[in-house]
């Protein structure tokens, strides 16, 4: 785990500095920036209007702790926004709330879900968000068209409801994330009961290795919104507390959902245990069938041998041809009983 250094500390490597977005706004006014450097936010700290400060590239520790510094973030806090393998989680520490959530998207290349942490702090007047850098992209689109087009309540209501809006959207594209699933493990399905082949099955291995990242980055989540609405605290008004319930039926339903695929990958690998066993029966019976068939023609040309000049009993002059009518006339009966009996 990276660790936050401390004031006195001097570092002697610069590193690619981070990217600062901040949209300052109320119902009347709005105002969007691209900052350079860290310090030129510190001003929006005692904003009476609402401040949101997108941060990409928290991996940048001194960075991080300038901008704790000034808005007298908790040091655990920002030794969490640095180490990007934090589980979701929930922090009061008073004056601030710091939430750490997975926001995911799903490579269509890869078949694979790709994780970014991103870290929320919520103060009086402004929401502060941690995004690693290098990752593609984020969800946050919806909240940023209404801010500008001051549509919906956003721009009406406090940075507890921008907070409530960022989770939601996280929250909310997760479905996107479980539809994909969907959709691969319906075509998974459908190879396993026309053609179950090995490549199925690295697939559906590949495909519950998914689904245990997926759960593992969503079932704490649950704790986290259930958490953050029954926190007392006077950072979270009661009517943004309404919303947050909604989250959180929305988080119980992703969960459900990600427990029900689950459930349905564990029975399509019995599914594919039926299918290949199905599949040797059948070679199996095949075989056995074909076994069967020579048993006797085997019989009636070993009693004798097939290497005399005249056979059977040696002086049969169509003696041969009436031995290989009789295999025939054998096999043929078997045949037509197997079919009878709809072995074949």
């Amino acid at each position: 785990m990276n660790k936050i250094a401390t004031k006195t500390t001097v570092h002697t490597t610069k590193q690619e500095d981070p990217t600062i977005h901040v949209i300052n706004y109320n119902e009347e006014k709005y105002d969007e920036k691209m900052l350079s450097n860290i310090e030129d936010c510190f001003s929006y700290k005692d904003s009476k209007a609402v401040t949101w400060i997108n941060v990409e590239g928290a991996d940048e520790i001194w960075e991080i702790e300038k901008l704790g510094n000034h808005f007298e973030l908790h040091p655990l806090l920002l030794e969490d926004i640095v180490s990007s393998d934090q589980r979701p989680k929930l922090d009061d520490y008073g004056d601030h709330i710091f939430l750490v959530l997975k926001m995911l998207n799903y490579d269509n290349a890869k078949h694979e879900i790709v994780a970014e942490q991103v870290s929320f702090v919520l103060g009086k007047n402004y929401v502060i968000s941690f995004q690693e850098r290098d990752k593609k992209g984020d969800v946050f689109g919806v909240t940023r068209d209404k801010l500008r087009g001051n549509k919906g309540k956003v721009r009406r209501l406090g940075a507890d409801y921008l907070l409530y809006s960022l989770i939601d959207l996280i929250v909310d594209h997760y479905f996107s994330i479980i539809e994909k699933i969907g959709e691969n493990v319906e075509e998974i399905e459908n190879h396993l009961i026309s053609d179950p082949t090995s490549q199925t099955l690295r697939r559906l291995y590949a495909l519950k290795r998914e689904m245990i990242y997926l759960r593992k980055a969503v079932w704490p989540l649950r704790e986290v919104v259930g958490k953050l609405e029954r926190l007392d605290s006077d950072l979270v008004i009661d009517s943004t507390v309404l919303y947050i319930k909604d989250v959180y039926d929305h988080t119980v339903q992703v969960i459900e959902t990600i427990e029900s695929y689950r459930d349905i990958l564990a029975g399509l690998l019995d599914i594919y245990l039926s299918s290949i066993s199905n599949k040797l029966n059948a070679v199996m019976k095949v075989l056995t069938i074909i076994s069967t068939i020579f048993m006797p023609l085997s019989f009636i040309v070993g009693v004798y041998g097939m290497n005399f000049e005249h056979i059977p009993e040696l002086k049969w002059r169509y003696g041969y041809f009436m031995v290989i009518g009789i295999c025939l006339c054998v096999s043929g009966v078997m045949i037509a009983f197997f079919k009878r009996k709809r072995w074949i």
